[in-house]
């Protein structure tokens, strides 16, 4: 399978996830990431796969509940 490799910026685009949030991904291994230079390129498989087990999880969860 060929890996489709998009920005940091592109993938908070894409999520809706804070930038820093991405690169926490990167550091911590939670998505697939390669740097070229000073970019950093995540896996977009890798990411969205990420994204739907989240939601899953906070589906899980239930609804959160009002202070």
């Amino acid at each position: 399978m060929i890996e489709d490799w998009i920005t940091t910026a592109e993938a908070v685009k894409l999520t809706g996830y804070h930038r820093n949030h991405i690169h926490r991904l990167i550091r911590q291994g939670g998505v697939k990431a390669r740097k070229f230079g000073p970019v950093w390129q995540v896996s977009r498989t890798s990411l969205l796969a990420y994204a739907r087990q989240v939601e899953k999880l906070g589906k899980k969860r239930g609804p959160k509940s009002e202070s």
